[in-house]
């Protein structure tokens, strides 16, 4: 028999509790429902080997993303299950490939080995940041959008437009199953693609803060991706009210081995603590696309939403 702990106050996700259960005895449906209404999970108790989390994924999910941002060991390489990035250094919070239009519906976090100290991951509620904004910060993003724009590589541009050197009316007008707009600067093709500043979850009415803003201005220190829609930079006192709010909302999982975090990634962001001893953290990532999702028409014709997705080499 589970247990379900509701969130609370100083703990922003569910956790359901098993004893020394296999993860084939939780029921579905059960994880569903809280997944939908908190909005991340957390499964502590239950006995999980490799075979057992590939079910769990592929019980929630169509398919998944390869994530293709370095220092990642591949586990298994047909469900795109690999570990976390194995550096030393905290990462501010962030959804999962935000900095992209493919960002994943779901992410999974399986701890396969915990560390004594440090190497916490962090979750906050983007709908709990929006809550907390002051008016004339909430304002300030209200009804504004955010512009990922870069440079597109060759491998790029054939992938998504079927050439590498493709004419004006082929970057003018995308194919279907592109989500980027393209245009051409200087004689350089970029790629880009709009999300709002404060957008709504897929299982929430509420707006929520969600975007590559803290991870592109705090950890890469880049101001220009994302910029707001008309390429103006956020100014960083703007965004630094935002994080003093995200800094009291969010709250760090203390891993035990064989824990499990499922999060919405389209509701809540995650980041980590500083690592201490490499050796002592070992997670495995999953990144997917729940077959409940609710999505506009037109992403269905998106190629993640279709199979397993692997984006083009970024040559």
């Amino acid at each position: 028999m589970t247990v379900l702990v509701p969130p609370n106050p100083t703990t922003p996700y569910a956790t359901i509790l098993g004893h020394r259960q296999t993860l084939s005895t939780l029921s579905i449906a059960e994880l569903i429902a809280a997944y939908k209404r908190y909005g991340a999970v957390l499964l502590r108790g239950f006995e999980v080997d490799l075979s057992e989390f590939r079910d769990l994924t592929k019980s929630l999910c169509i398919g998944s993303v390869f994530n293709e941002s370095p220092g990642r060991v591949v586990i298994d390489r047909e469900q795109n299950i690999q570990t976390v990035n194995l550096g030393y250094e905290p990462f501010p919070l962030h959804p999962e490939l935000s900095r992209e239009p493919w960002k994943p519906d779901i992410c999974f976090f399986w701890c396969i080995k915990s560390p004594s100290k440090g190497g916490e991951t962090t979750v906050c509620d983007g709908v709990e940041i929006v809550r907390r904004l002051p008016p004339a910060v909430k304002n300030a993003f209200s009804r504004r959008r955010l512009r990922y724009q870069q440079p597109a590589t060759a491998a790029e541009i054939a992938f998504w437009l079927g050439s590498p050197e493709p004419d004006s009316a082929t970057i003018a007008n995308p194919p279907l199953h592109c989500p980027y707009s393209f245009e051409r600067i200087n004689g350089v093709i970029h790629r880009y693609f709009l999300m709002p500043a404060l957008h709504k979850p897929m299982f929430s009415d509420e707006p929520a803060f969600g975007n590559f803003l803290f991870f592109g201005r705090y950890f890469n220190r880049q101001r220009i991706f994302p910029t707001f829609e008309n390429g103006e930079s956020v100014p960083d006192d703007l965004l630094a009210e935002v994080k003093a709010v995200s800094d009291q909302a969010e709250s760090p999982v203390a891993w035990q081995p064989g824990d499990i975090v499922i999060l919405d990634n389209t509701r809540f962001m995650h980041g980590r603590r500083a690592i201490l001893d490499l050796n002592e953290r070992h997670i495995a990532t999953y990144f997917g696309y729940v077959h409940f999702a609710v999505v506009e028409d037109r992403e269905r014709h998106f190629p993640w939403r279709v199979a397993a997705f692997k984006p083009p080499v970024f040559a």
